[in-house]
């Protein structure tokens, strides 16, 4: 009875990690195209829609003062700010005339005449305001650019929030050296290694290795690769001495050749590290100021960016395999596996704000990036491309887009 109780317990948990995963991925979305909307609101864009999630709706509300639709839509996997004649279609708005329809919902209603008749009449249900403002493609490109680059700003500086609660509250994370025997689920006292030893030691924090500055363990893949066996070479530490840590400069040892063959296995790679320094890396934080919080939240947002824009450029030139990669399933299996501790939690996800912010930046169709591209050529040429054609190039690259999301989420099962 208890071991049933104990295992509905942990299905639960499990359930309510994988619904917060989900709530956490939606904000991120929703955090993005409320950029959008808070720039084309400024910028007198017209607005006819502001949606969480995709597909039929489950709760819909039309604003009576701006006649603006809220939706909430069943499948909470994205979302988007509709901007009035944002996309190419074939028919010609201008035959319309918005003044002869009514703008609102319609119902009907029943009704006897003289002759005791029954007559159906259809009216509105209720009547809105036009949306104001001006279409997409009628505003100047330089508006278009602010508001397409908004979404990603908002993501960002959502990130920077949950990196200055984090390293406010924990410290600014860095990277430290543990004997391989050292099991953090039942921790031991592991004393610091002594200031005199030249080597790289126990406890020691990683600063820069080789000259180049580490704070993820994929910098310090990137200075072993193509290292071997017995290559020496020095590396800046925090060490404490008399009871503070001070900078040291100490000799690293490559006790196993660099060669991390298959970077879509994360615990390969740790083992592998392991090998080539004799240490286990773990995740540590050091506490700091306000001066040091404040930047330290700063050049670790940087650091993410830096190892999103890495991680695909080594997708591009194939170091790395489609299953180092995940998609929205994937993602939320990451941030629900780190909800046990508030400091994972909010390390996972200001790292998913910045690659949402980084990653609709890039000049693929279809992604906010790709559009700036267009109204800068707009810009440039004093005339758009053909809109039919810029229409068709960003519907093929969804489709894209959503056929790769779909395929490295499958990739991760096996």
């Amino acid at each position: 009875m208890i071991s049933n109780l104990l295992s509905f317990a942990s299905a639960m948990k499990s359930v309510g990690s994988v619904l917060l995963a989900v709530l956490i991925l939606l904000v991120m979305v929703t955090v993005h195209e409320f950029g959008h909307y808070v720039a084309g609101k400024i910028l007198g864009f017209k607005i006819t829609e502001f949606a969480v999630g995709f597909g039929p709706a489950i709760f819909k509300k039309r604003s009576k003062k701006t006649g603006e639709l809220f939706a909430l839509r069943v499948i909470p996997l994205g979302g988007y700010c509709a901007f009035d004649g944002e996309d190419y279609t074939e028919e010609e708005e201008e035959n319309k005339d918005p003044e002869n329809e009514p703008f609102g919902e319609m119902k009907t209603e029943e009704t006897q005449n003289e002759g005791g008749m029954v007559e159906v009449n259809e009216k509105p249900q209720d009547e809105y305001p036009e949306p104001q403002g001006a279409q997409f493609n009628d505003q100047a490109p330089w508006k278009r650019i602010i508001v397409l680059i908004a979404g990603a700003t908002m993501n960002y500086l959502f990130a920077m929030i949950l990196l200055l609660i984090m390293v406010a509250t924990f410290g600014v994370p860095k990277l430290m050296m543990m004997p391989t025997t050292y099991d953090p689920k039942n921790p031991t006292d592991v004393p610091h290694a002594e200031w005199e030893v030249e080597n790289l030691s126990q406890r020691d924090v990683l600063l820069s290795m080789d000259g180049e500055k580490v704070a993820m363990m994929t910098d310090i893949v990137d200075v072993l690769k193509g290292k071997q066996a017995g290559d020496t070479f020095t590396a800046q530490v925090l060490r404490k001495k008399d009871g503070k840590w001070q900078e040291k400069t100490v000799t690293v040892q490559v006790y196993a050749d660099g060669v991390f063959a298959d970077m879509g296995d994360a615990d390969g790679v740790i083992a592998e590290l392991a090998s080539c320094l004799g240490y286990d890396t773990y995740t540590t934080t050091l506490p700091g100021g306000f001066w040091e919080t404040i930047g330290g939240a700063f050049a670790y947002s940087w650091e993410m960016a830096t190892a999103v824009l890495k991680t695909l450029g080594q997708l591009l030139t194939g170091q790395l395999g489609l299953n180092a990669v995940g998609g929205p399933v994937t993602t939320i299996g990451a941030i629900s596996s780190a909800t046990g501790s508030w400091f994972s939690f909010l390390y996972i996800a200001s790292f998913i704000g910045v690659n949402l912010a980084v990653f609709n930046l890039l000049p693929i169709p279809a992604l906010d990036g790709c559009k700036v591209i267009f109204c800068l050529i707009e810009w440039i040429r004093k005339k758009p491309v053909n809109r039919k054609v810029e229409t068709i190039i960003h519907f093929i690259g969804i489709v894209v887009l959503f056929g790769f999301a779909i395929l490295v989420d499958i990739l991760q099962l096996f």
